[in-house]
C-alpha cells in the first residue's frame, strides 16, 4: 500500500485533532500510513491536490467553495469535520467588560493578514451589528505578532488573532475582548481532496477518518496537559504553559467537532461570510463542496 501524502497548510495550535490522529498513532491503528508534508499555505496544498502532488489535505473549506464558486466543474470536495468553529479573539491590551461588534466603530482595529477567513468572517459580524467594515480604522496586517506588538504600544485599540498570540497578549496583561468561536459553528477546518483520488483511495481515506473521528473523542475526554503532552513536539519552539493555556481556552469554546460529519449549519456560515466580503461570484452550494458519503462510509465500517 501507497503511503497517503497528507498536505498541511501551516503549523497552528487549533490543528491539533491531526496532530493527535499521528502522535497517538491513530492512523497505523486504522492499518495505513500517511506521511504529513507542510505545504506552507493553503493555496498551495490545493494546487498541490490538483496537480497530483498531494493525495489529501487539509484546510478551510472555504479553499474548496472559493474554486467552485468560480469553476462548477472543480473536482474538490470537502469531508471530515474538525474545526467547527472561528478561532481567533479580539484581543485587547486591558480588558475591556461588557464589549460588543458596535464598539469596533470608534477602535483602531488590526485585523489577521495571514489567512483571509478570519478577517470576511469578522466583516460579515460587523454587517450584521450595523456596522461597515469599510468605514472603520482598520489595518489589516502586517501580521498577528506585529499587531499583537502595536496592542502593547497602543498603536492599536484592538486586533485580531488565533492562538498562542492569544494567550501571549493576556499573559503580558492584555485581555481576551470577544471569541469569534461565539457565534456559533462556522466551517474552518476540514479534509479535501479530489474526487478522482477520492474514489481512487476511499478505502484508506475512509480509514483515516475513523482515525480522525478517534481523535476527536479523545480530545473531547482529554485533559488539556495530556494534549499538549501529546502535540507539544511539534511545537518546539512554543513553551509548554503557554501550548496548554491555549488548548484549554479552545477546548472550553468546544472548537472543534465531536463527530466527523460535516454540519450544514457550520457550512452556511462560512459561505454566508464569504458572498457578505463579496468573495463569491456565485454561491455554491453544500452537495457541490461537500462529500458526506464517505463520512458515512467510513463511519458505518
Amino acid at each position: 500500500m501507497q503511503p497517503i501524502i497528507l498536505n498541511e497548510p501551516f503549523r497552528a495550535v487549533f490543528y491539533a485533532p491531526f496532530y493527535v490522529a499521528e502522535r497517538r498513532g491513530l492512523y497505523a491503528r486504522q492499518g495505513i500510513e500517511v506521511r504529513r508534508d507542510t505545504a506552507g499555505d493553503p493555496s498551495k496544498a490545493a494546487d498541490n491536490l490538483l496537480a497530483g502532488r498531494a493525495d489529501i489535505a487539509w484546510s478551510g473549506p472555504m479553499r474548496v467553495m472559493l474554486l467552485h464558486a468560480r469553476d462548477a466543474a472543480c473536482p474538490l470536495k470537502s469531508f471530515a469535520a474538525v474545526v467547527m468553529k472561528d478561532p481567533f479573539y479580539l484581543m485587547g491590551a486591558a480588558p475591556r467588560p461588557g464589549f460588543t461588534t458596535r464598539d469596533l466603530e470608534n477602535l483602531r482595529l488590526g485585523a489577521v493578514a495571514e489567512v483571509p477567513t478570519p478577517w470576511w468572517c469578522l466583516q460579515h459580524d460587523i454587517r450584521e451589528a450595523g456596522l461597515d467594515p469599510e468605514a472603520l480604522a482598520v489595518t489589516l496586517g502586517p501580521s498577528m505578532a506585529e499587531n499583537a506588538a502595536a496592542l502593547r504600544d497602543g498603536r492599536l485599540d484592538v486586533a485580531q488573532m488565533f492562538e498562542p498570540f492569544a494567550s501571549q497578549v493576556e499573559a503580558a496583561g492584555g485581555a481576551v475582548w470577544q471569541a469569534a468561536a461565539d457565534r456559533g459553528p462556522t466551517a474552518y477546518t476540514a479534509l479535501y481532496a479530489t474526487e478522482a483520488r477520492i474514489a481512487e483511495r476511499g478505502d484508506e481515506f475512509a480509514a483515516m477518518i475513523r482515525a480522525i473521528g478517534e481523535a476527536l473523542a479523545w480530545i473531547a475526554s482529554a485533559e488539556p496537559a495530556e494534549i499538549a503532552a501529546t502535540i507539544a513536539p511539534l511545537f518546539p519552539d512554543l513553551p509548554f504553559p503557554l501550548l496548554s493555556r491555549a488548548l484549554t481556552r479552545y477546548k472550553a469554546k468546544q472548537l472543534w467537532a465531536t463527530d466527523p460529519r460535516f454540519p450544514r449549519i457550520a457550512f452556511d456560515r462560512l459561505r454566508d461570510s464569504m458572498a457578505s466580503a463579496g468573495q463569491l461570484p456565485r454561491l455554491p452550494s453544500f452537495e457541490e463542496c461537500v462529500d458526506e458519503a464517505i463520512v458515512d462510509r467510513a463511519l458505518a465500517a
